[in-house]
């Protein structure tokens, strides 16, 4: 009853809270500055944060690194979802006509691959005992990853035409021709209230799913990192599944699989939280499982930045052949982990 019910509250927190900040950010310009980028991303990574602050601080590794690593491929697989809904006559990848969200998804590839490196470092290169390397590394290349998408999506130094496409809005800020930012009749100060309390809803809910997940799992017999891997990142990714399909409805194409690469490369940032509430390095302690969740995330990304460049054009039962493979990709990488040793 308690997963069921911080499920149910991330749903509802995710989906108000996604709603505040793009209304604050269109307001605010949140998101010009790498001061901004941060707190959005933050704002979308809540879940995350509650459960590794949890997690870390009960001492329990795996779970944390779990919920990191494999929810980036549950999360990418939500943009199965949004292709299901953008209809039977193309792809979503095919619509998406922009070469930026390429940008962010080998973004995804260059963090992820910090992952995997710093799981294979000895425990004594820790910063003081405590920090990884690794989890420092993973941060600046993001910080520099996310510069250079800025400036590229400001300026971008080539021209090119994709015939049929409809990637949507540039930006959240940008407004919709159809559909008002959220929350229009409320104040600043209204808007940042609803946010300040989905976000302490968020949290509450987050730490609720990591207490009764890690029972849930005990009393299965589950690894803690499968359990991470799956269910735990599936109830964390409700948020991103509300607001991709809301996207993809509006016609921002674009914008779906850029939130979640942008949210994927950020989520792994988080290892460096994890270290500091743990007292000790995380990555280390990751394991095969985790090194096998990390390169089946490595994979996804892989199978839709293809397809942007690819642009599929037909669908086979509203999916895109790329979600097809990615769903062949999924199944296969989650059979895996039953045989991996632990």
């Amino acid at each position: 009853m308690l997963f069921a019910a911080g499920a149910g509250a991330t749903w509802v927190a995710g989906g108000f809270l996604s709603k505040t900040t793009d209304a604050l950010d269109a307001r605010l310009g949140l998101g010009e500055e790498l001061g901004g980028i941060l707190l959005l991303a933050v704002a979308g990574s809540l879940p995350e944060v509650a459960i590794t602050v949890s997690a870390a601080s009960q001492g329990n590794l795996g779970l944390a690194a779990g919920n990191l690593i494999g929810g980036i491929a549950v999360q990418t697989m939500v943009l199965v979802l949004c292709d299901f809904v953008v209809g039977r006559e193309r792809p979503l990848t095919f619509l998406v006509g922009a070469l930026t969200p390429v940008l962010e998804g080998m973004l995804v590839v260059l963090v992820v691959s910090g992952v995997l490196m710093g799981s294979l470092l000895n425990k004594s290169t820790a910063i003081g005992g405590v920090v990884s390397p690794a989890s420092i590394a993973i941060i600046v290349v993001w910080g520099v990853g996310v510069y250079v998408i800025n400036r590229v999506r400001k300026a971008p130094r080539w021209t090119g035409s994709a015939p049929g496409s409809s990637p949507g809005r540039r930006h959240r800020r940008e407004d919709h021709p159809q559909a008002p930012h959220p929350f229009a009749r409320l104040s600043t100060l209204q808007v940042a209230g609803i946010f300040a309390g989905a976000s302490a809803v968020t949290l509450i809910a987050g730490v609720g799913l990591e207490l009764s997940g890690n029972t849930l799992a005990n009393r299965a017999g589950v690894n803690g990192v499968i359990f991470g891997a799956t269910v735990l990142a599936t109830a964390t990714a409700l948020p991103e599944i509300s607001s991709g399909i809301a996207a993809v409805r509006l016609g921002d194409n674009a914008l779906a699989i850029g939130d979640i690469f942008g949210g994927n490369a950020f989520q792994v940032c988080l290892f460096l939280l994890a270290d500091l509430i743990a007292g000790k390095p995380v990555l280390p302690t990751a394991g095969h499982l985790n090194s096998w969740l990390a390169s089946l995330g490595v994979a996804l990304t892989a199978v839709y930045a293809i397809g942007i460049v690819g642009r599929p054009y037909r669908c086979i039962a509203r999916l895109g052949p790329d979600s097809i493979l990615a769903l062949v990709v999924f199944a296969l990488g989650v059979a895996g982990m039953f045989v991996i040793p632990p």
